[in-house]
């Protein structure tokens, strides 16, 4: 990217502190200010609308594309910086995102799919079993996770890619992946690196 990294306080992405200082000092190289082609095809050709929750929301342009489907979508993000974001963006559907943590969130109703943007890779890969573990709990047989997978094999991040037989085998026992495409409008940090993936939760 052409951007220099600004020098942070905060090192620990899994503290919330990390992502409000990147968001209050406007250093988002994975905020793309907008949404991505392939999630406004997938909400198109959807069929109904999906009782959607969204981990890790930051700035959350895909709130206002699901509120404005008919969706009833909730975000989250544990950084109050990143939830100020997404409010001030998202006007009437301010409300749809909540500041919480992911792993003891609790949702209003029954999620039928989980929105991955960005989530998953920010995180360090200690967390991906647990994150595994929270989208199944999540999910109800049939369900879905779908988004944005970022492979790669590099220690340091964030993001902080996967090989792809690494995620097979995370989610594997629990989902049945029946979408992978290639990505094709991935901002610079993601390019090259990134796939459209829907996986299905299977039945217990």
């Amino acid at each position: 990217m052409n951007m220099s990294t600004p020098s942070f306080e905060s090192r620990d992405p899994t503290a919330p502190g990390f992502w409000s200082e990147r968001f209050e000092r406007g250093f988002m190289p994975w905020d793309r200010g907008g949404i991505p082609a392939r999630f406004l095809q997938f909400v198109a050709e959807a069929g109904r609308s999906y009782v959607t929750l969204i981990p890790g929301c930051g700035t959350g342009y895909e709130v206002a594309c699901l509120s404005e489907a008919g969706w009833d979508v909730t975000a989250i993000d544990f950084s109050g910086a990143a939830v100020e974001a997404a409010q001030k963006v998202l006007g009437p559907w301010a409300g749809r995102v909540v500041q919480a943590d992911f792993f003891d969130f609790v949702p209003p109703r029954q999620v039928e799919l989980i929105y991955e943007r960005a989530f998953f890779c920010a995180l360090p890969p200690r967390m991906r079993q647990a994150i595994a573990d929270r989208w199944t709990a999540l999910l109800p047989p049939g369900g879905l996770l779908a988004g944005f997978f970022y492979f790669d094999n590099t220690p340091k991040g964030p993001p902080f890619g996967i090989p792809p037989d690494e995620l097979e085998t995370l989610l594997t026992p629990c989902f049945e992946r029946i979408v992978d495409e290639a990505v094709t409008d991935s901002l610079p940090v993601f390019a090259g690196k990134e796939r459209w993936q829907v996986w299905r939760r299977r039945s217990p």
